[in-house]
């Protein structure tokens, strides 16, 4: 594994001799525009491995993306390589459907500590909800960025991650049925401790959200790459664009449905991902997927779920 090798697959010719957070804010963002937020492995027949060799020779050789335990494990290598203070941490993402945050630690993140700070670093939740800058670990604090404005609230050691989302505007749709009229609303996304975790401990979970017929992941395909003013995202055969605040407070979104032909076409022309064996789109969970764009974010699992308190952001 190379650090430079690396930066010629992200793109980034900046300078990396300084550990600061203004170099960590560059790679990371050039990392997400890069690097898309994908499961394909799982509809063309491979295994999702999470050591970290296969994990660096399927996105940096083979120019793959990867969920979030790939790409935050391949983050966390880089980081540690740079000379970052950097621990893998676990989250529990939330289920919009259940009103509740899984039961398990179904993702990982990154916390980074710099000048007496600590900052959230997560490269692998995709979507909407993907954060464009590190951000700090300060409760209750709103933290404007590019996508919108994210938070975390802290209570009895436990952090909330959560967004307050823009209107949305989809030409497509009529404005009874659009979002365009919906107001700012604030959207949980998951939860976690600042508990060290190892990426042993993600191994279970990794098997479940790629074999369980219950797995979002498994019912569903699914690729989102950031962009410099939104994002793409493909669901099964749907694909989506989103402009950020394309107009005051509003982000435009945009959708089509493709054939095969232009599902396998698009993944290797807007998402540059190569792929090996032949994908086979799918879109079939019983989850609402109504969500990664509009009312609620991607939920990693359909069942086992456990309640916890509210914060002082997102009610119930």
């Amino acid at each position: 594994m190379n650090i430079t090798e690396y930066f010629t697959r992200i793109s980034y010719n900046g300078s990396y001799k300084n550990p600061d957070l203004e170099t960590l804010t560059a790679i990371f963002q050039h990392h997400i525009r890069a690097v898309p937020f994908e499961n394909l492995s799982i509809h063309c027949g491979e295994t999702i491995k999470l050591d970290l060799e296969p994990v660096y020779d399927k996105i940096v050789r083979k120019k793959r993306g990867g969920w979030c335990m790939e790409n935050n494990h391949l983050l966390y290598w880089v980081l540690k390589t740079l000379g970052y203070d950097t621990t893998i941490i676990g989250a529990k993402v939330y289920s919009p459907e259940e009103n509740a945050y899984n039961h398990h630690i179904n993702h990982l993140l990154l916390t980074v500590f710099l000048d007496g700070k600590a900052y959230i670093v997560d490269g692998g939740f995709g979507m909407v909800y993907q954060m464009w800058q590190p951000m700090e670990l300060i409760s209750g604090k709103d933290q404007s960025q590019v996508p919108g404005i994210f938070l975390f609230t802290e209570d009895n050691g436990i952090w909330y991650f959560e967004k307050i989302k823009r209107k949305q505007y989809n030409p497509s749709q009529s404005a009874s049925n659009s979002n365009n009229l919906e107001k700012n609303v604030c959207k949980k996304v998951y939860l976690f401790t600042l508990e060290p975790r190892e990426i042993e401990d993600f191994r279970p979970q990794n098997v479940y959200l790629q074999t369980s017929p219950d797995s979002l992941f498994v019912r569903k395909s699914l690729c989102s790459l950031q962009t410099t003013d939104g994002l793409w995202a493909l669901v099964g055969w749907k694909l989506t664009m989103v402009k950020y605040n394309y107009k005051e407070n509003m982000d435009l979104v945009e959708t089509a449905t493709l054939t095969d032909e232009e599902v396998e076409k698009t993944v290797k022309d807007k998402f540059r991902v190569m792929l090996d064996h032949k994908l086979i789109p799918v879109n079939s969970s019983r989850v609402s997927m109504v969500s990664f764009i509009g009312q609620n974010i991607i939920c990693y699992s359909y069942i086992k779920r456990i309640s916890f308190p509210a914060s002082n952001y997102c009610k119930k």
